[in-house]
């Protein structure tokens, strides 16, 4: 394998070095790049390892070339606190693009014994907005509004088609009622009202399937303003694209070697990205180049399937499961254990399972409480149909995999 560099990359948020199965999500992003008054915007949602970040991550260089400028970073806990840390999350973005912009010029007192006025060109830039914000009377959005609609004024001029505002792992965004601080809500107020003027500042967010339903529950229009693309797993046609695609360019002992396990590497991956990136540059590593007495290249078949189960446990599961407390992972095995683990379950089905399976069964007030907080822990999500599903992808696998061990 010398000289040939493993082209898989299994890391968060990496760009794979081809992306399967994501065409249609593309074109529906170009679609909405293509309104003249924005009427949609987008939500990306699905559970972790599915390519949210990574697709996310190719819309930048669309809308560059289609004429937008582009701002955005991830929504931390922290910049979503309260309403003026979001607005500030926001203006420092955005600061980076209209920091370029000169609007005027302003006088500098120079340094000396005798300085002179001199003149400096003034552009749009944290400072000057920071100052805007801080002038405009009203209340948090009236003052972020106040922002974007200059910021666009200046944008503008450089011919930009519009703006887009995207933000990744933004389930992180909610409102906070006990200290008075509505956050969620103000991004959703400040953005309808800006498109409502024909200001095309278009949204983008990114995030795990609690995502919507909070951006319902804050505001009911929500569900009016955004395109929902829920990104699921590949099927068998893009999975086998995914794996055979990158090696288009390798020796033909790769594409052989990797043509053979691909229903395994099918099987054990599910389709997800993410797997499917670990999985193939495991295999990558452990194959080696065997030579004949005439030097061509003969395939080793061999692909130690446990070890790299193993290896993925340790590098994607093992650290939220060392989280989780001995009765919630009672819990967990009991709706590994469900028909319908691997799509969604109810608290009755699981109070219902646990009477066969656990010598000490959970009450329906016990399982409401612990589905929360392993909600809150970024385990299983509630649906809009009020029932759960697991939030990490093949996660009832990994579970019943620990009961084996």
């Amino acid at each position: 394998m010398a000289g040939q560099v493993n082209p898989f990359r299994p890391g968060a948020g990496h760009i794979p070095p081809y992306l399967a199965g994501r065409k249609g999500e593309s074109e529906e992003f170009r679609r909405l790049l293509k309104q003249d008054v924005v009427l949609e915007n987008m939500v990306i949602t699905g559970l972790r390892g599915v390519g949210k970040t990574v697709l996310l991550d190719t819309f930048r260089p669309e809308a560059i070339q289609s004429g937008w400028a582009w701002a955005g970073d991830n929504i931390s806990e922290s910049s979503s606190s309260s309403e003026e840390r979001l607005a500030i999350r926001l203006m420092t973005d955005l600061a980076v693009i209209t920091s370029t912009i000169v609007i005027g010029e302003k006088e500098f007192l120079g340094i000396g014994y005798r300085p002179e006025k001199q003149l400096v060109e003034q552009t749009f830039d944290y400072d000057l907005m920071w100052s805007l914000f801080q002038s405009t009377p009203g209340l948090v959005a009236d003052k972020l509004k106040k922002v974007l609609e200059s910021a666009w004024r200046c944008i503008q001029c450089t011919r930009r088609r519009g703006l887009v505002f995207a933000y990744d792992e933004a389930q992180n965004l909610s409102d906070n009622p006990s200290c008075n601080e509505y956050p969620l809500s103000l991004l959703l107020d400040v953005f309808q009202s800006i498109q409502k003027k024909g200001i095309p500042i278009l949204l983008i967010l990114a995030g795990l399937p609690t995502l919507f339903p909070n951006l319902v529950g804050a505001r009911t229009y929500a569900e009016r303003m955004f395109r929902v693309v829920f990104l699921d797993h590949l099927n068998d046609t893009d999975t086998r694209d995914a794996i055979l695609v990158p090696l288009r360019e390798f020796p033909v002992f790769y594409r052989t070697v990797f043509g053979v396990f691909v229903p395994e590497i099918i099987r054990m991956s599910g389709g997800y990205p993410y797997f499917i990136q670990f999985i193939c540059r495991e295999l990558y590593d452990v194959q080696p180049q065997v030579h004949d007495a005439d030097g061509q290249q003969e395939v080793d078949f061999g692909f130690p399937v446990p070890d790299v189960i193993r290896k993925l446990d340790a590098d994607f599961y093992a650290g939220r499961w060392a989280r989780t407390t001995d009765r919630q992972r009672e819990l967990l095995s009991v709706i590994a254990h469900l028909d319908s683990a691997d799509e969604e379950f109810t608290v009755r089905e699981i109070v219902i399972k646990s009477k066969t399976l656990l010598p000490k069964p959970f009450r329906p007030s016990h399982v409401n409480q612990m589905l929360s907080t392993l909600a809150n822990a970024g385990i299983v999500y509630k649906n809009r149909h009020g029932k759960y599903s697991f939030a990490v992808p093949l996660l009832r696998q990994f579970i019943l995999r620990q009961q084996h061990a």
